[in-house]
């Protein structure tokens, strides 16, 4: 009965369509595979908003994007390559920063200059001056024999890491600005390298410091500032052409002079 209905002509019929045939339907594959495929959420070309994108040419991802860019300054992908150092590379520069009159410290880093330094010698010595600062007050206080009580003064903790880590970064970002007007080649990532490292000397007088001597804690510390601004300084003159930048030279001596002077007036008084 199923079969007798089934055979039946519908071509006569009104409306009646017929059927496609294999060939059609694979032509409409064909056409379909050869299609260019859209992607859904869409992405519109340029900064109009979003839109369809094609698959022949996929979005840039975010790990993609340059430091340069606006984005990738938010991207901790941008800055991987500032801490790809290992233990000896920044034993060795460590080293070379205690040597004040080489010179040659941007030549060491120009092939891969590290932010390791400015983080992590900074923060190191800003819990070095809250420590031993607040050890100084109580040998001197022992040592004197008054009979005051002696606590612990939280508040050079406070003010160690506003010193450093402030001097460590504006030091060197008001020199690649102020170089970079005067029409120098300055780096700022290399200022913020060769800065950092500078900071390493003043850890080790810190512990001498603890001396109750205090003619032998200023001789120390003078020592330790001629060091680290004699650093700075001379490598400073390395990447500055010209003689009417001599003035900024100068004033990076000084302000680690100044720097130097802050940690014994302020920490070991």
């Amino acid at each position: 009965m199923e079969d007798s209905y089934t055979g039946l002509p519908t071509s006569h019929l009104l409306g009646s369509v017929p059927a496609a045939t294999n060939d059609e339907n694979n032509t409409a594959k064909q056409e379909a595979t050869d299609a260019n495929m859209q992607t859904f959420p869409p992405n519109h070309a340029g900064d109009r908003g979003r839109g369809y994108h094609t698959l022949d040419n996929p979005p840039e991802t975010f790990e993609q994007q340059s430091a340069n860019n606006w984005r990738g300054v938010f991207s901790v992908s941008s800055y991987t390559q500032y801490f790809n150092v290992d233990t000896d590379v920044v034993i060795f520069r460590l080293i070379s920063s205690f040597n004040p009159y080489g010179g040659d410290f941007f030549s060491k880093i120009d092939a891969n200059p590290d932010l390791y330094g400015l983080i992590w010698v900074s923060t190191t010595l800003v819990f070095v001056l809250a420590a031993l600062g607040n050890l100084a007050t109580y040998l001197m206080q022992k040592h004197t024999g008054t009979s005051t009580s002696w606590s612990f003064d939280v508040g050079y903790m406070n003010v160690a890491a506003c010193a450093i880590y402030g001097y460590a970064i504006v030091v060197p970002l008001a020199y690649y600005f102020f170089l970079q007007y005067m029409g120098s080649n300055a780096s700022l990532i290399r200022f913020w390298c060769m800065w950092g490292y500078s900071l390493s000397i003043f850890i080790i007088s810190s512990f001498l410091l603890l001396i109750p001597v205090e003619a032998l804690r200023w001789l120390i510390i003078i020592l330790t500032g001629i060091a680290s601004a004699s650093f700075v300084a001379l490598n400073l003159k390395s990447c500055i052409e010209g003689n009417e930048l001599s003035v900024a030279i100068v004033a990076a001596f000084f302000l680690q002079i100044a720097l130097a002077v802050f940690i014994k007036v302020w920490f070991f008084a």
